[in-house]
C-alpha cells in the first residue's frame, strides 16, 4: 500500500509534466494545502498561476465479512488560476472551462497510470468516486475547480507483532 508522501510525489510530477502548468523549482505552481485555506485567500508570495493543489485525505476501513478488509482514502486536488476582476463572469467562466480541461487530462493521466500497473499509488483509485465543483474565492480573485476522489485499496487482516507487547 502507497503512502500519503507517494501521492505527494506523484501529483507533483503531474504539476511538473502537465504543459499548462509546468511547476518547477524556480516557478512554483504546485502545493500541499487544504481547502479552508484556499477559502481564506493564499497569502504566499511564492505562488504562480494556474495552480495545482494538493488537499490532505481521510480515510476509513470497509471489512468484507471479515476476510477482505480494505481501506478507503478520500482526497482531493484544486486546479486554481487568478483573474482581475471578480464581477467579470465571462472571464470567469473562460477560466473554468480551460481548468476543466486541465482536470480531464489529469484524470485521463490516472487512468494511464493505473492501467499501466507501474505507479501504485493510482492502481487502486476509484474513477467513479470522481466528484469535481467550481470554485470562486473573491478574498483572493481566485478561480478553480475542486475535483474530490476515492482510493480504495486492500489492507492486510494481520497485526504486526512487533507493534505489540505480550
Amino acid at each position: 500500500m502507497s503512502k500519503f508522501s507517494d501521492l505527494i510525489t506523484y501529483f507533483e510530477n503531474i504539476a511538473r509534466k502537465h504543459v499548462d502548468i509546468l511547476h518547477s523549482d524556480a516557478e512554483k505552481h504546485f502545493f500541499r494545502m487544504e481547502i479552508d485555506e484556499v477559502l481564506a485567500g493564499i497569502n504566499r508570495t511564492d505562488v504562480n498561476f494556474p495552480m495545482l493543489i494538493l488537499e490532505g485525505y481521510g480515510f476509513g476501513f470497509t471489512d468484507n465479512k471479515s476476510d477482505n478488509l480494505l481501506k478507503n482514502r478520500e482526497g482531493a486536488f484544486i486546479l486554481l488560476d487568478h483573474i482581475s476582476d471578480t464581477s467579470d463572469h465571462n472571464l470567469i467562466h473562460q477560466k473554468w472551462d480551460e481548468l476543466e480541461e486541465i482536470a480531464t487530462e489529469i484524470i485521463l493521466k490516472i487512468k494511464t497510470d493505473k492501467q499501466s500497473r507501474t505507479v501504485p499509488v493510482v492502481r487502486n483509485f476509484d474513477f467513479e468516486s470522481v466528484n469535481a465543483s467550481l470554485i470562486l474565492n473573491e478574498l483572493g480573485n481566485d478561480v478553480g475547480i475542486r475535483v474530490s476522489y476515492s482510493i480504495a485499496s486492500p489492507t492486510t487482516n494481520d497485526i504486526n507483532p512487533d507493534k505489540w507487547n505480550p
